[in-house]
């Protein structure tokens, strides 16, 4: 097949992740003809583009699509995206993410090129404005019109675009986002190697969470629950994964809190280095305020930890209270304390959850299966063209 991915920025994420993977094995293992288009990589939190232009396709940097709204810039990113889809004569556009997501189906569509969309997270979503909330629900709405077929990456993002009337059930598909999963069955440093390198003592149990340092991301629920954990469960420690702008309020707020000797902060990490830090942590904790479904989450599963989440987006979808981890209200942080107590005090329960989302979630997750399934969604829109 002739496929032209496009995705607003190549940032170090988890669409991103997912759109560069479903790249890598279309062009590698179906021998595509594939392209990815995408704007600058903006941004603290780090860049794929280098890994992008090393996989052996064209990779095209469109300097005016940007994340925010630019009447004249998003102008000339629609005219762009339409010459190179004149002069790249894909079968299928595919695109990510909601800037990119708009203006490439606009641009598809005006050519009569057929269009897949994946929703990563919805497009609208707790935390905006309403004023923002309602611009970008009725953006996708005329974008729907524009589009052959919807990827989900979670049954719940379904279920948040039919109930606000972006389209009809029978126009969607889940595809869950894929990885690599080897990594995290056999990682290349033991537990003990990664706490050694956290300078955390060996009897400590320790809760991971791994995030940009980013509003929406929840981290403040962590440090806001920390302190009771650690009355409650004196060898708690914490490690946060990940950089970003909110870095030096957090640890104003650990500082003040005086519990600054039991969290670590990492700083930016590469993807590739999550799969070696997840053996040192007991227990995963994700309390976003909004997502499609955290990659993060059945990460730490197949790497068989046990995971608390508030309950947002697909996090139902794989964290199954009793079975694979604990499922929270958002926001809830007297239950995000209860439930991160019960695990560090009940071994036991930690393992077999672990060992049940490794179980149940290594194939699913396997970004072949992925890319698998994608292509037969690529073919039905085809066939039906």
């Amino acid at each position: 097949m002739n496929v032209v991915h496009v995705i607003t920025r190549l940032i170090v994420g988890g669409a991103q992740e997912n759109t560069l993977l479903t790249v890598e094995e279309q062009h590698r293992a179906w021998n595509d003809n594939v392209t990815l288009v995408t704007g600058p990589p903006l941004g603290p939190e780090g860049s794929l583009l280098d890994r992008a232009r090393g996989g052996g396709f064209p990779v095209v940097v469109v300097d005016e699509l940007r994340r925010n709204i630019d009447p004249s810039k998003d102008w000339k990113s629609w005219r762009t995206l339409k010459r190179l889809f004149r002069e790249l004569k894909p079968d299928i556009v595919h695109t990510h993410s909601s800037k990119a997501g708009i203006i490439g189906r606009a641009a598809a569509h005006a050519l009569g090129i057929p269009v897949v969309h994946t929703i990563h997270g919805a497009a609208f979503h707790f935390g905006q404005s309403r004023w923002a909330y309602n611009l970008y629900r009725r953006a996708e709405q005329w974008a729907a019109r524009r589009t052959d077929h919807f990827i989900s990456v979670a049954d719940d993002m379904t279920a948040e675009y039919v109930a606000a009337g972006i389209a009809s059930p029978d126009r969607f598909t889940t595809v869950y986002s894929g990885f690599d999963v080897e990594p995290f069955l056999n990682p290349a440093r033991s537990p003990a190697q990664v706490r050694a390198a956290w300078n955390i003592p060996d009897d400590a149990v320790i809760v991971g969470k791994i995030g940009r340092l980013f509003p929406l991301k929840g981290h403040e629920f962590v440090i806001a629950a920390a302190p009771e954990i650690i009355r409650r469960c004196p060898n708690a420690y914490f490690v946060l994964v990940g950089d970003g702008i909110l870095r030096e309020e957090y640890e104003r707020r650990i500082q003040q809190a005086g519990i600054a000797d039991r969290f670590r902060f990492t700083g930016l990490v590469r993807p590739e280095e999550i799969p070696d830090l997840l053996p040192g942590m007991d227990l995963l904790v994700h309390t976003s305020q909004w997502e499609g479904l955290a990659r993060v989450l059945p990460q730490a599963l197949i790497a068989g930890r046990a995971v608390v989440s508030f309950d947002v987006g697909g996090a139902r979808e794989v964290v199954i209270p009793g079975q694979t981890g604990c499922l929270i209200p958002r926001d809830d942080t007297a239950s995000l304390i209860d439930a991160v107590c019960h695990l560090i005090n009940d071994p036991a329960e930690r393992l077999r959850f672990g060992t049940e989302g490794r179980r149940r979630f290594t194939d699913q997750f396997r970004y072949q299966t992925m890319t698998r399934r994608i292509r037969e969604v690529y073919a039905r829109v085809l066939a039906a063209n």
